[in-house]
């Protein structure tokens, strides 16, 4: 490495030092805060924190906070399995709308497309959704917060333009040579090939319901077995603060205090999942959406 940077010339080299500082420079804007949120959530509350970031006091009571409010794990178990069962729903729609999208022997493609897209600009708005949701008998149920946005045109448009310009069209003629149908060639050759895509579209989809509070809000507040953990931790974070109004100002301070260490606690409990889940989708990452996205 260092061979070769003595190698290059000198505008090459001042370009080089310059990218690494800018990066450098990136690196600490995005990871500072991160840090900060992290430390802050074992000390003793933003005011012990240095700017180093090192507590002078070191504290779980923000985690002893947190988990010891016992909605806090129905809200894990409820939006584990949203995530879950969401996301095999929505990527299972998304591909059983892009594939036949993507052959260009399919006639009607392009007024389908047209149709898909003007969904992004106009949307029937918040009271007709919900009427519909009422008529069709969800409220209150897990189906509410699954079915709705179960599709996504944007992720749809990326996972048709990967289908199009990654997998040639000659597979698709050997297959037919063999007898193979849509269905087969579908299941036994286009989702193997699609690796990388679905990866990307099913974390973006993963994160989306995860962090998802508003429908569970509107859909299922008579039930509150079924809150998420973004609506839990709203509560804890928003709601309590309600109920502050009548207390003399030691208490108010106290409590304060008690907030902002259980704060921080929150959003780091709230991220486990998704910093889980990311390390085993970034290989197929920058693959799916360059593939994806660029070539289209």
């Amino acid at each position: 490495m260092n061979s070769s940077f003595k190698m290059k010339s000198l505008s090459d080299k001042i370009f080089i030092i310059i990218d690494y500082a800018i990066l450098i420079f990136l690196f600490i804007i995005v990871a500072y805060p991160l840090l900060y949120v992290v430390m802050a959530s074992v000390s003793a509350g933003p005011a012990s924190m240095t700017l180093y970031l090192i507590p002078k006091r070191y504290s779980m009571a923000g985690y002893e906070a947190v988990f010891a409010y016992k909605d806090i794990w129905i809200g894990y178990a409820n939006s584990l399995i949203n995530m879950v069962l969401g996301t095999a729903v929505s990527l299972t729609m998304t591909m059983l709308c892009a594939y036949p999208l993507s052959r260009r022997d399919f006639k009607a493609r392009n007024v389908v497309m047209t149709l898909c897209m003007i969904t992004m600009y106009f949307s029937g708005g918040l009271i007709p959704t919900y009427l519909v949701i009422r008529d069709l008998g969800m409220l209150n149920t897990r189906l509410a917060l699954i079915l709705p946005g179960a599709l996504s045109v944007y992720n749809m448009i990326v996972t048709r333009t990967y289908l199009m310009t990654s997998i040639p069209e000659d597979i698709w003629e050997s297959a037919q040579i063999d007898g193979c149908g849509n269905l087969r060639y579908l299941l036994s050759m286009v989702l193997p090939l699609s690796k990388p895509i679905l990866a990307v579209v099913g974390l973006f989809y993963a994160v989306g319901i995860w962090n998802s509070y508003f429908d569970a809000m509107i859909y299922v507040q008579a039930k509150r077995a079924l809150y998420p953990l973004a609506l839990v931790l709203r509560e804890i974070l928003v709601l309590d603060s309600n109920n502050m109004d009548q207390l003399d100002i030691n208490t108010l301070l106290a409590m304060e205090e008690r907030r902002n260490v259980m704060k921080y606690a929150v959003i780091v409990v709230s991220s486990v999942p998704v910093m889980i889940i990311y390390p085993f989708v970034q290989k197929f990452f920058v693959k799916g959406v360059m593939i994806g996205a660029v070539k289209g």
